[in-house]
């Protein structure tokens, strides 16, 4: 078996759509894959916003991060011609007429394929976001666990 290795570091909806697709391929080829979330890309991992305070207190600068950061991957824009948000739903509509699966779907693929996804705990500290503020069933660790991952792996991604 062979083990594949993704740092998602980007938080636009196209890459995160590319990013998944190749986690489903390379699970679906029988590899292993870890898919490490830092800085902009832990907005995929992000819950819906349900308001509240959660976790330890934030600095002005960390609550001014979390608020700023979109909540979940299917409120992340895109790369190019984000056009103010239409651009996304341009982009989903014509996904969904190609029968291309949406982000959402493509992570919950990946996870019944048995994905690893961990988030990056040092950009969780730095962006004020809490374990509470993320969704269910992830990892949590630094670039220590990332690096043995890709010490092991025969192919290395950096979206």
């Amino acid at each position: 078996m062979s083990k594949k290795t993704i740092i998602v570091f980007s938080g636009d909806y196209d890459k995160l759509i590319a990013a998944f697709i190749i986690a489903n391929g390379a699970a679906a080829m029988d590899d292993e894959v870890t898919m490490f979330f830092t800085f902009w890309g832990l907005c995929a991992l992000r819950k819906p916003h349900v308001g509240g305070k959660t976790g330890e207190p934030k600095s002005a600068l960390q609550k001014m991060f979390a608020g700023m950061l979109p909540h979940q991957a299917e409120k992340t824009p895109l790369t190019k011609f984000h056009f103010r948000g239409m651009g996304r739903g341009l982009m989903k509509r014509v996904m969904k007429s190609k029968n291309v699966m949406s982000v959402q779907e493509l992570m919950a693929s990946a996870v019944e394929q048995g994905v690893k996804l961990i988030a990056c705990t040092m950009s969780m500290d730095v962006l004020g976001i809490d374990k509470e503020d993320l969704i269910d069933g992830i990892e949590y660790a630094g670039v220590a666990t990332y690096l043995a991952e890709a010490d092991e792996g025969n192919v290395n991604l950096f979206i």
